[in-house]
């Protein structure tokens, strides 16, 4: 089977032409394929399909091999993979579990339209939200030293998460800027970058004073966050701008 590998800010992905629907989407073949020892590795992958609606669609899936809600990054990616592809150019709609995405190509960055974010849900400990995937933001005062992968675990695994998860974004706060680190579910760790937990960390940073837009710092790189904030904790014209860029491509035995 052919391949390409794509990373956006360091969150990287396998990459299948899937239009011909010929693709084994078992959950035993992708963690295969994604298991950074035995196989290609990556944190999920993605099917690049055909949409009666949109240009494409994406199929999304985690690194534990079950299909999942958006990825930004993915995303992003996706997008850079469609004009690899030739299937677009520098302009695109395509269709992802969450709805329709626009996005456009300028460079090596692909600027995307995120879902709009109706509600904050203000926790205990941290904030609730779901831009295209569930996301918990916590607040600290520091991201550096953080054991991301025990304390995210920690929250996604307790109630009311354990069931079907959540991703969990430690979010340090700069006068121009926030630092981040994600634990993401489905890969069960900490990850480089998370698109969807950066929009969800920046829009948090928003709720609490930060103005559009938001330059937003992962392990994995920079990105950055525009949107219209219409109350303190409700959001629309969302857009993710970042590098998504091809590692390299190759077959595999399947």
């Amino acid at each position: 089977m052919a391949f390409w590998k794509y990373q956006g800010s360091g969150n990287d992905f396998v990459m299948v032409d899937n239009r011909d629907l010929t693709f084994d989407k078992s959950v035993f073949a992708i963690s295969k394929l994604c298991d950074r020892r035995f196989g290609i590795g990556a944190d999920g992958l993605i099917c690049l399909e055909n949409s009666n609606e949109a240009d494409f669609q994406m199929v999304y899936f985690n690194s534990d091999g079950n299909e999942s809600t958006f990825c930004g990054n993915g995303g992003r990616c996706v997008v850079a993979f469609a004009r690899q592809l030739a299937i677009i150019e520098s302009k695109t709609i395509f269709k992802a579990k969450d709805g329709l995405h626009d996005a456009e190509i300028f460079g090596h960055e692909v600027r995307l339209k995120m879902t709009n974010v109706p509600e904050i849900k203000i926790q205990s400990d941290g904030f609730e939200l779901f831009t295209g995937s569930p996301h918990f933001v916590k607040s600290v005062e520091t991201v550096l030293g953080l054991n991301v992968k025990f304390l995210g675990s920690e929250i996604r695994n307790s109630e009311p998460y354990a069931k079907n998860g959540i991703n969990v974004n430690f979010m340090e706060q700069k006068k121009d800027r926030i630092l981040i680190r994600t634990f993401e579910r489905g890969v069960e760790d900490e990850t480089y970058s998370c698109g969807t937990g950066v929009t969800a960390s920046a829009l948090v940073a928003a709720s609490l004073g930060m103005t559009s837009p938001i330059q937003v710092e992962t392990p994995g790189g920079k990105l950055q966050v525009e949107f219209l904030k219409t109350d303190q904790h409700s959001f629309t014209e969302i857009f993710l701008k970042g590098p998504a860029e091809m590692v390299f491509e190759g077959k595999v035995f399947v």
